[in-house]
């Protein structure tokens, strides 16, 4: 099982599932084997050769457990490749998307690893799975998926384990 690249994620909303998702099939479709796992859910990778990890940033702040799958396997994810995601940004304001790498540049400030790929895509919102004043937003859908899934296809090739000779 340490040829398999563990998809984490954590989301609220499910949007960041969806993403998830995505890049699973993309991996599957090149005949990488994965395990999608919520990342709250993960304790330990000694089973994964790589780890994708993907949050939503809220409010300005990447996912809690998020931050929390990186302090826990913080060791492990140092001698693994790992590449990072998040969804964030709704318009396409440039301002709105250099937050967004802030965010995450500075969730991953500090730790004894470096990802291989670090990027931020659109998010989504959807009103009625929120509280009020939230649920007064208008509904967006800034997920690119031609850019998700070429980002994955990318990753496909860093992260796939090596083929036996």
């Amino acid at each position: 099982m340490a040829d398999t690249v563990l998809i984490a994620y954590a989301s609220k909303h499910g949007s960041t599932l969806e993403v998830a998702e995505a890049i699973d099939a993309v991996f599957r479709g090149a005949g990488i084997p994965t395990a999608l796992r919520e990342a709250s859910r993960v304790h330990g990778l000694s089973d994964y050769g790589a780890v994708v990890l993907g949050a939503p940033i809220y409010m300005t702040r990447w996912h809690r457990d998020a931050h929390r799958f990186l302090r826990r396997n913080e060791q492990e994810l140092a001698a693994k490749p790992l590449a990072v995601f998040a969804l964030g940004p709704l318009h396409e304001d440039e301002t709105e998307w250099a937050k967004a790498r802030s965010v995450v540049s500075a969730a991953l400030e500090g730790h004894a690893f470096t990802p291989v790929s670090v990027e931020v895509f659109g998010g989504k919102v959807d009103p009625d799975e929120l509280r009020f004043p939230f649920s007064k937003m208008p509904k967006e859908d800034a997920r690119d998926w031609k850019a998700i899934e070429a980002w994955a296809a990318g990753l496909a090739v860093v992260l796939a384990p090596p083929v036996p000779v």
